[in-house]
């Protein structure tokens, strides 16, 4: 049996990783003007951040569609897998978790089951990281699924954004968002959980991080967990620094997440992705 793990550019996860548990990445697209990028493999953080502020149009994103996700099925079917389980960005925020539902129905070779994580970032990559050690240790799809669905119910991801500017240049403001655009001078924090967005107020960058460490302090202790920004080195180390006490001993990953979240938050957010402990 060898079951091998599926997932999309989304996920965040550091290259070594994905190399070690060798995870099959899809990337979604970052457009820029006339031009298309693949995320991850074509566009560096770096450039894209840079070229950000001067965009215009705003940048936009777009999803693999399902024929993307069976290529990648087939190749993995053809090099000895004979189970494989995908785990994607929450439906509630992207449609790439369809487009693999609909490759999964459309394979015969082999059996594709396909994760909603209900979350985005490494609350997903996490969930991936939990799937690959298991398929590594020799279990099953059928055992690792539950853990999975166990782990998602823990799994939960906040941010604080220095600006509104992106999500309202972009259109992407949802239901939960519509009402932040009218909190004029307001810092906005971005909360997922279970695959439900929401978000609430502050007023200013030091209440936000603040805030951030107290919703932090409420999920203690922690399986997992990683800080997560949108090109923020030193707000990303600061947080880090000021949540110390709360933090799992050993090093805690910071990630700057991928710019298909960045062409919507922009720069400056920085948050958690982590996993509660089993009980509580």
């Amino acid at each position: 049996m060898s079951v091998r793990i599926v997932t999309d550019s989304t996920c965040d996860l550091p290259e070594e990783i994905v190399a070690e548990y060798d995870i099959a990445v899809v990337p979604l697209y970052i457009n820029i003007g006339d031009q298309g990028y693949l995320d991850g493999v074509e566009l560096s953080r770096e450039e894209f951040y840079e070229r950000l502020p001067d965009c215009d149009p705003p940048p936009t994103t777009a999803t693999p569609g399902p024929g993307q996700f069976r290529q990648v099925y087939e190749a993995l079917a053809d090099e000895g897998a004979t189970e494989i389980m995908s785990i994607h960005i929450s439906e509630s925020l992207s449609a790439t978790v369809n487009s693999a539902r609909l490759a999964a129905q459309a394979m015969e070779s082999v059996p594709v089951t396909v994760l909603d994580s209900g979350s985005l970032s490494l609350g997903t990559g996490f969930l991936v990281l939990t799937a690959a050690e298991a398929a590594a240790a020799g279990q099953s799809v059928d055992e690792i699924t539950p853990m999975l669905e166990d782990q998602r119910a823990r799994t939960h991801v906040f941010a604080a954004l220095d600006t509104l500017e992106f999500l309202r240049r972009g259109g992407r403001m949802n239901r939960a968002l519509a009402a932040v655009g009218t909190w004029l001078q307001m810092k906005p924090l971005l909360r997922m959980h279970a695959g439900d967005p929401t978000a609430e107020k502050v007023r200013t960058t030091e209440a936000a991080t603040q805030r951030l460490i107290d919703l932090l302090g409420e999920l203690v202790p922690l399986e997992r967990v990683a800080v997560v920004h949108t090109h923020a080195l030193e707000r990303a180390a600061d947080l880090l620094e000021r949540a110390r006490r709360l933090l799992p001993e050993g090093d805690v990953m910071s990630e700057d997440i991928t710019p298909v979240f960045g062409v919507h938050l922009g720069p400056g957010a920085v948050g958690f992705a982590c996993v509660s402990a089993r009980g509580t």
